[in-house]
């Protein structure tokens, strides 16, 4: 199954990487058609009660996603922000922690968590060639997504985005991510910028194009981030807001019944 994972990464083919936030829409997913599945640190965050950006710790991480890989049966990835450390060494040894925890993958970012300002892009290959390493000294195959995500923070532009995804490609990743670019043609012009298979984002504006116009570009896999949680949140916002300003339920009226929940977690 975890070799499998890696099989899935067809550019061109992008399969749905769908982030969940606990066992239960991990389940819930994967009855809907979900082939793999991944945490996202943002919508764990917040069922934890805090915001996004670093707020979770190594070990909290490593047990989400130990309840997820329990839940499901399909490759389950980790959003693991930027490895939990600067350190390169930090970085290897979580890949290591991730692999025990059951995770076919993890992604590691080039933010300097908790601020958004990106390492220095030799640090940030050097960072990346360590959890390379130790990704290829494992019993097993692991995926190993290199993210740079200084396009979706404001702190570089399209060429030094491109820069750094050709730089972790030289340090040994096996697939890259960049949130958060300008356009579809930008995007475009990131795929073709390297020879990995290449994460899209579905998230914002982007969530307007189908599977279809990703896979025209040459897309890997489309993950969703925190946008499903969210969508959720909108849910419970816009019922609290109806409820407690209006004294209305009109929300509550298109929930799921039971019959159709029930069966999709057995």
């Amino acid at each position: 199954m975890l070799d499998s994972f890696r099989q899935m990464h067809r550019p061109g083919d992008p399969f749905i990487l769908a982030n969940a936030w606990d066992a239960g829409s991990a389940k819930m997913l994967v009855a809907l058609g979900a082939q793999a599945i991944a945490t996202s640190s943002a919508a764990h965050a917040f069922t934890l009660g805090r915001p996004d950006m670093g707020t979770l710790t190594r070990d909290e991480a490593l047990a989400h996603a130990q309840d997820l890989v329990a839940a499901v049966n399909v490759p389950v990835s980790g959003d693991f922000e930027n490895g939990f450390g600067e350190a390169p060494e930090t970085c290897a040894e979580t890949v290591r922690l991730a692999a025990e925890a059951g995770l076919a993958g993890i992604c590691i970012e080039d933010t300097a968590l908790p601020d958004d300002a990106p390492y220095d892009a030799p640090l940030a290959a050097e960072r990346i060639h360590a959890a390379a390493s130790a990704a290829r000294a494992l019993p097993r195959d692991f995926m190993l997504v290199a993210r740079a995500d200084g396009l979706l923070t404001g702190h570089y532009d399209e060429a030094e985005a491109t820069r750094r995804i050709q730089a972790f490609e030289a340090a040994g990743a096996d697939a890259v991510y960049v949130p958060g670019p300008p356009s579809m043609e930008a995007l475009g012009r990131l795929v073709k910028a390297t020879g990995l298979p290449f994460n899209a984002l579905v998230s914002g504006p982007f969530a307007q194009f189908s599977r279809a116009e990703f896979a025209a570009l040459g897309v890997a896999r489309l993950s969703l981030g925190s946008a499903l949680a969210r969508a959720t949140w909108r849910t419970i916002h816009d019922a609290g807001q109806a409820m407690f300003t209006k004294g209305q339920f009109d929300p509550l009226a298109d929930a799921l019944p039971f019959a159709t929940v029930n069966p999709m977690l057995t």
